[in-house]
């Protein structure tokens, strides 16, 4: 019983069956006594009321010799019992001392003498349930007794015994049919609750195996298989969640694949004209003058060259978990030095550069060179994409956050053509490049902003951009504040 959908069905089946039969026992066991002791106690009710209806009428009743007499006599004492053992649905049996029948409200019986056992039982307990007693010595009935005495002026000191039974069959008939009622009902609900589960676990086990088909198409690295969703349980949403999953995972393999391509053409590129300097300086294709020339090309294709693998190896740092070596440092003066070190590159495009930094310094809790990478990935970034004679806009200050917390705040504008809308959400991932044609970024990787947006949330912040196509690129970042100047 290898699969959940066998195991939910038995299992439920075992534990619903053993709940059913449990309760159409107890059931059937309760109604069984409650009418079995109902019976019993309408016999003692109407031995008892049998008996007081034959005292009364001796005491009314002096010249009666005897109580044979009195059921002999053309008085209507055997009426009143016969009536009385009709409305009370019993039947009804009088004897005398010795046990001999007197009178019975059985048109056709077969007992006219009780026998010992009833006696013996009877003499040991003035009223009751017969002890020990064969309910066949009186034709099949189910008796209740009662044993009384009469003391009056014409029969002092006579015995005689009242006897009320009700049918045993009638009881054992009611309660053959209760049972198999219930358990008719019992068998019905068990039948429907069985289909029921059939129904409900055969559609999540299907669900479950799509996801799991889904996964093994994932492991084998085809993202394009979606799991149908139905419902909206768990279910439902684990599917999505999956469809998510595969969503992510093919863009990371997109983002791979590009990634490999960017990376080999970065590597392909400045090697080969490394190589191709080179020789050509080793075998005199480059004239002597010319060497300082095309050498400077090599050291410019080596310092690209270093850049990628410098980057790579942040990107890895980054994503490993490095610990973040956190201090107390001017945000304000990291920014300033960034800057300076791109002067050139801000001249070279006649840039116009807005810095403001507020009447103070602001001053953060934060690692120092991770956000002096992040500074420089977007300060860089803005500077490239800005064009000729552009602006760019720099701001740190300090923002409320709530009623009390304060953040310090990062933020860098520059013109130009922007984002576009649909393009937004991706900037931060891994590998992605907006300027996909290379006019612009020649030497980017598209590990820049993702880098950036790591090392934020690394320290428990957040990055973030906006953008209005051929008008602006904004990018915004907040680190924790702290309101006094670090010791020096």
């Amino acid at each position: 019983m290898k699969s959940i959908f066998s195991k939910y069905i038995v299992t439920f089946g075992i534990v619903l069956f053993m709940c059913i039969l449990t309760v159409t026992l107890v059931v059937t066991s309760l109604v069984y006594d409650y009418v079995r002791d109902s019976k019993l106690n309408d016999t003692h009710t109407a031995a008892e009321n049998t008996s007081q209806v034959i005292e009364v009428f001796l005491n009314n009743n002096k010249n009666i010799d005897g109580l044979s007499d009195a059921f002999c006599s053309d008085y209507e004492l055997g009426t009143l019992v016969g009536f009385l053992a009709m409305s009370s649905q019993v039947e009804i049996y009088v004897a005398d001392a010795e046990g001999d029948l007197i009178y019975t409200s059985v048109a056709d019986h077969s007992v006219f003498t009780l026998p010992e056992t009833v006696i013996s039982s009877m003499s040991k307990n003035d009223s009751g349930e017969i002890s020990g007693f064969s309910l066949s010595s009186l034709d099949g009935f189910l008796s209740g007794i009662k044993l009384n005495s009469f003391s009056g002026d014409t029969v002092a000191g006579e015995k005689f015994y009242v006897i009320a039974s009700t049918d045993k069959i009638g009881t054992e008939v009611f309660s053959a049919r209760l049972v198999s009622s219930t358990i008719t009902v019992a068998l019905w609900m068990f039948l429907a609750a069985m289909i029921s589960l059939y129904i409900v676990t055969k559609k999540s086990t299907n669900q479950l195996a799509e996801i799991s088909k889904a996964a093994k198409n994932y492991a084998q690295g085809n993202f394009g298989h979606k799991v149908v969703v139905e419902g909206q349980d768990e279910i439902a949403e684990l599917a999505l969640a999956i469809n998510d999953m595969s969503q992510s995972l093919a863009r990371m393999d997109e983002d791979r694949n590009s990634f490999i391509g960017n990376v080999s053409h970065d590597l392909r590129t400045p090697m080969t004209t490394i190589s191709g300097f080179i020789d050509g300086i080793l075998d005199g294709t480059i004239p002597p003058e010319k060497h300082s020339y095309y050498l400077g090309i090599v050291s410019q294709e080596v310092r690209r060259l270093s850049r990628l693998v410098s980057t790579l190896l942040e990107l890895s740092r980054m994503e490993s978990g490095k610990t973040l070596k956190k201090q107390n440092f001017n945000l304000s003066e990291k920014a300033r030095t960034v800057l300076l070190s791109l002067e050139s590159k801000i001249n070279s495009k006649n840039l116009s550069i807005l810095f403001d930094t507020g009447d103070d310094d602001v001053f953060v809790h934060a690692d120092p060179d991770s956000i002096h990478q992040v500074i420089y990935n977007l300060m860089d970034n803005a500077i490239k994409f800005t064009p000729v004679s552009g602006e760019v806009a720099i701001s740190v200050g300090v923002i409320r956050v709530g009623k009390k917390e304060q953040k310090a705040l990062f933020s860098i504008r520059n013109t130009g053509e922007g984002i576009p809308s649909e393009e937004l959400p991706h900037v931060f991932e891994r590998f992605y490049k907006t300027d996909r044609s290379r006019g612009l970024d020649k030497s980017g990787t598209g590990l820049g902003l993702y880098i950036a947006r790591t090392s934020i949330r690394n320290h428990g912040e957040d990055i973030t951009v906006d953008s209005v196509v051929n008008e602006y690129t904004e990018f915004r970042f907040t680190l924790p504040y702290i309101e006094k100047t670090p010791g020096r």
